[in-house]
């Protein structure tokens, strides 16, 4: 049964992240409190996927018992990590360029 449930689980981590990546980049939004608050909940969503994912992982691993492996070792949480910590730096240096430059070809002097 866990067999079957790892790449079930796993596939709804990757989703769960790639719904918080449309969302922060994708679409478009006037007000940027209400687009962070709506990242915020879809990244606490992608972080219960992630933990679940890798409590199935981890008690999946053969050879060893749940205690020996860490669950930060386990593949949805470092793809969570990863991922989160990247999307962030994106969505602040994307927050920076829209409120700091102007990008526009035809700006007079």
């Amino acid at each position: 049964m866990i067999e079957v449930a790892k790449p079930v689980a796993f596939i709804l981590c990757v989703v769960s992240l790639y719904a918080l990546f449309i969302h922060a980049f994708l679409l478009p939004s006037n007000d940027m409190h209400e687009k962070i608050c709506d990242c915020l909940s879809l990244l606490m969503l992608a972080a219960g996927m992630s933990l679940i994912s890798g409590l199935i992982f981890q008690r999946a691993t053969p050879g060893q018992s749940m205690l020996d492996t860490q669950l930060l070792a386990t593949l949805p949480v470092q793809l969570f990590c990863w991922a989160s910590s990247t999307m962030l730096i994106l969505f602040l240096v994307s927050w920076y360029l829209e409120s700091h430059c102007i990008f526009y070809r035809d700006v007079n002097f």
